[in-house]
């Protein structure tokens, strides 16, 4: 009987550990500071930031222009260091990562949606979103692009070139892209910001509608309530911190 105990103990300690860390969030932001030097002094762009992300979770980030939102973005992807603090993306302290490092740890964990789209313009719709993935070794690169084009709504406009595409048409191509590689994190900087209302509408629903297809964690930095009102939470940053906005039910 004794014997036959150890295994089980070892069981219910692995289901113990992996409860854990399934409760973790999967970003964490402790004491993070930004300070940059310039002619006038130093400027305190982030003040102290403590926020935590969960896995699947929706959260909208609003905030006036200059209160360090975009700059909080930079620095959950490994983009731009802190002063001070730490960050931790599913698991993973990038403060002690080198430059190539944080690049493939980008590359497998998270996606970005630019307000700019930032599509290649000698490249096909289908390329865009094939080409990160190749770069990830996804051996089946264009199959998986031409699913997520498909998702997108893009079927019909996988062979076309960014300028032969409306801007809406070009942001679902971006979207693709950000989603296809199945990452942990999708980031959206401002993504109706060149669109109109209606259009800048659509896109939103199909970056939700991937979302909780994939159960993709999406953090949106946006000016419009309504989108704000659409996630799980609001953070509002205001003069380099961050505080809980209300919302409304």
């Amino acid at each position: 009987m004794r014997e036959a105990r150890a295994p089980l103990v070892t069981l219910i300690a692995f289901m113990m550990s992996s409860m854990a860390a399934a409760s973790q969030p999967l970003v964490q932001l402790r004491g993070v500071a930004l300070t940059l030097e310039s002619a006038a002094g130093a400027v305190n762009i982030l003040r102290g930031v403590d926020l935590d992300i969960g896995a699947s979770e929706t959260l909208a980030i609003t905030g006036p222009s200059g209160s360090g939102k975009s700059t909080l973005l930079a620095v959950l992807t490994g983009l731009e260091r802190p002063s001070a603090g730490t960050v931790t993306v599913a698991g993973h302290n990038l403060g002690t990562m080198d430059e190539d490092a944080l690049a493939l740890f980008r590359r497998n964990t998270i996606g970005i949606v630019f307000q700019s789209f930032h599509l290649i313009p000698t490249m096909t719709a289908l390329e865009n979103v094939a080409v990160p993935l190749e770069l990830a070794g996804n051996k089946d690169a264009f199959a998986v692009a031409g699913a997520s084009l498909e998702a997108a709504g893009l079927g019909p406009r996988m062979g076309h070139y960014p300028s032969q595409m409306s801007g809406g048409e070009q942001q679902r191509v971006a979207i693709a892209r950000a989603f296809a590689g199945a990452p942990a994190l999708v980031i959206a900087d401002e993504p109706t910001g060149n669109l109109d209302t209606n259009t800048g509408a659509a896109i939103v629903d199909l970056m939700f509608s991937i979302q909780a297809s994939q159960h993709t964690a999406l953090v949106l930095i946006t000016h419009d309530r309504t989108i704000a009102q659409r996630c799980d939470r609001i953070i509002h940053m205001q003069d380099g911190r961050a505080v809980p906005a209300t919302k409304v039910t």
